[in-house]
């Protein structure tokens, strides 16, 4: 009866394992040996290496073999296997921070087979050569994803819900085209978080010319560019300001070039409703 029920487990899992992997677009698997000891391993394995609909991570603690599957054109296997040494735990590619291995629980504390080596702790150290030159690449990417997003504010500046949809097209493009491959960890970490927030609202931009609807989820966009923003760098100051009346009184902000406020959402009713909160550099 153990036997079966050994059995019967096995197979749940294997379901389990699949019903989130149907979840995946542009789906790749590959088997990884990721090194680690116990359940609780198993757990921080697991919720640093998955993403919602991105990429799916199942760990076993008695062969050390983790089944990956993730969507090839939203990410690759070195981004996951990058998170994972984050959290604590090397690989045969990425040897984690020996800071963040010390401060595991010495239940967890495994054997650590993998030396320093030239793409052990890339994650974690700097950039030099080849890296920097890949850096300004990425960061050209990154940079049309914010000149889209201050198309689309200054078309709702001027209320032009015709000019904001058609704006609004170019930051899909631009979000659609960045290579997540080519951004550091802590970027690639925060653009997993607001990637489908991100499209989905320039999306509905794009959708629609009545204005009002356009700023509603423009507010939304403004807290994920802004989100994206703090963790990567822009040719010029950028500025985060705030109108108090916007958002049925609630509230809310948007990024500009400018440090003179220009209100996205009300435009010439309240040109100058607002302030500038916070200066990112």
């Amino acid at each position: 009866m153990k036997s079966l029920s050994k059995i019967m487990a096995t197979f749940a899992m294997v379901f389990v394992f699949t019903a989130c992997e149907a979840q995946i677009k542009n789906e790749k698997k590959e088997n990884v040996k990721i090194y680690g000891n116990c359940n609780m391993c198993k757990s921080t394995i697991e919720k640093a290496g998955n993403i919602n609909k991105i990429a799916k991570v199942e760990w076993n603690k008695d062969t050390k073999m983790a089944a990956i599957a993730y969507d090839q054109k939203a990410t690759n296997l070195d981004a996951v296997l990058k998170r994972i040494a984050l959290a604590g735990y090397d690989s045969d590619s990425f040897r984690a921070p020996d800071d963040v291995y010390a401060k595991l629980p010495e239940c967890c504390q495994y054997e650590r087979a993998i030396k320093t080596s030239a793409k052990t702790e890339m994650a974690h150290t700097g950039h030099s050569g080849h890296d920097m030159k890949a850096t300004e690449q990425k960061n050209q990417s990154l940079k049309a994803v914010f000149d889209n997003y201050f198309d689309v504010k200054d078309a709702l500046v001027k209320t032009d819900g015709k000019l904001a949809s058609e704006k609004a097209k170019g930051l899909v493009k631009a979000v659609t085209a960045v290579k997540m491959n080519e951004l550091n960890t802590e970027e690639h970490n925060v653009w997993m978080k607001v990637l489908n927030n991100l499209k989905e609202d320039a999306e509905h931009i794009v959708e629609t010319t009545d204005a009002k609807h356009q700023r509603d989820h423009f507010i939304t966009l403004s807290k994920s560019v802004y989100e994206l923003l703090k963790v990567s760098k822009y040719e010029v100051p950028v500025y985060y300001q705030f109108c108090p009346m916007a958002n049925d009184g609630k509230g809310a902000n948007w990024l500009s070039k400018e440090n003179a406020v220009k209100n996205p959402y009300y435009g010439s009713q309240m040109l100058t409703c607002g302030k500038t909160v916070e200066t990112i550099k």
